[in-house]
Order: C-alpha cells, then sequence, then structure tokens
C-alpha cells in the first residue's frame, strides 16, 4: 500500500491534482480519504458560534480518528468514513462512507502536514502551490456556488481566518513535501512526473 499526501492552501487546486491523478490509475486501485470528513463535530455550538467557526485551524480536525482509519486501511480492513457537512458544521450521525482498502491511498486537506504522526504515514508528501490570489478566486466561486455563502462572507472569513492561519499553519508546512507542484492543478508536467514517481514506488513495495 502507498500513502501519498496532498496538502496546499485552500483554493490551490489540489483536488484538481487528485483529480488528474484519477483519471490516470484505475478505479480499483486507490482511494481519497478527504481531510474534510474529519472535522470534529461542532452540532453543539450555537449558530453565532458556527459562522464564526475556524475551519483553518489543526485544532479543528480530529487527527486521531483519520489515523485509525489509516490504519485499518492498512490492515487491509474497510472503514466508514464519517459525512461532514460545512452548512449545519456537524458530522452525521447516519451517513457514512464505506471505504475499501486499496493500492493507493491518498490523504488530501489543507492541514495534513501539520500533524508529525500523520505525516509519518505518508510515502510521498505534495504540497499543491498557488499565488493568494488565484486561490482568493477560487474560494469565492466554490463557497458561492457550493456553499451557498455572499461574496462578503466569503472575504470577511478569508481576512479573519483563511489568511493568517495559512500564514501560520498550512504554508510552513510546506517545508515537509517531498514535491512541490506549482501553479496548482494546472501544472500538467508535475502531474506527470509525480505519476512517474507512484509507479516506480508501486514497483518497489
Amino acid at each position: 500500500m502507498l500513502i501519498i499526501g496532498i496538502a496546499g492552501g485552500t483554493g490551490s487546486g489540489k483536488t484538481t491534482v487528485v483529480r488528474k491523478l484519477k483519471e490516470l490509475m484505475s478505479e480499483e486501485d486507490f482511494v481519497v480519504i478527504p481531510q474534510d470528513a474529519y472535522y470534529k463535530d461542532s452540532s453543539h455550538l450555537t449558530e453565532e458560534e458556527k459562522a464564526v467557526h475556524n475551519f483553518d485551524h489543526p485544532d479543528s480536525i480530529d487527527f486521531e480518528y483519520l489515523i485509525e482509519h489509516l490504519n485499518s486501511l492498512k490492515e487491509g480492513k474497510p472503514v466508514e468514513q464519517p459525512v461532514y457537512s460545512y452548512v449545519t458544521c456537524s458530522r452525521s450521525k447516519t451517513e457514512t462512507v464505506h471505504v475499501k482498502p486499496a493500492h493507493i491511498i491518498i490523504v488530501e486537506g489543507i492541514l495534513i502536514f501539520t500533524c508529525e504522526q500523520l505525516r509519518r504515514m505518508m510515502d510521498i508528501k505534495v504540497f499543491v502551490d498557488a499565488e493568494a490570489d488565484d486561490r482568493l478566486s477560487r474560494v469565492i466561486c466554490r463557497d458561492i456556488v457550493e456553499r451557498g455563502k455572499t461574496v462578503e462572507w466569503v472575504l470577511r472569513r478569508y481576512e479573519q481566518t483563511v489568511k493568517p492561519m495559512h500564514l501560520q499553519f498550512i504554508e510552513p508546512s510546506k517545508r515537509y513535501a517531498d514535491i512541490i507542484i506549482p501553479q496548482g492543478g494546472h501544472n500538467q508536467v508535475a502531474i506527470d512526473m509525480l505519476m512517474a514517481i507512484i509507479e516506480k514506488e508501486l514497483k518497489i513495495k
């Protein structure tokens, strides 16, 4: 089993990189474990507290649960991945995603390199880099279309949490990367190189 970590700032193009890798692999060979599924449940918070909840701090992630699931997959055991809603800031109590072990496990998220124990489990660590302006424009589009937010809400959250947390936690975690992909998910040369490295590592294992 090969565990690949793909990190980078919000809106950097991580999902695009994952999608392009998926296009080059057979579906039964890999699974994707999104960090976003492992946010700590915040349903107990008031609506006012939810409105200012900081999703970009490492403390918001249940890394212990994520690591537990990765260990189970490494042992050949399927897991029930949680389902998290940004709208309600809560983890579903009835719905999960059944994930089976695979040759390649891709762990994707903005904060995955901030956890040392999780980093040690990764065979390849990739950081997707992009200019701040590009990341912000993608975040605005995503949060408006997918999460029903206003431009004002997105910009306020960006200034209050996204930007400072990126500078404090996410950008510094780039030093742990084995591979840095500039220009986000549109760098096809870097993606082809990454795929070649993955194929080589699989042969070694």
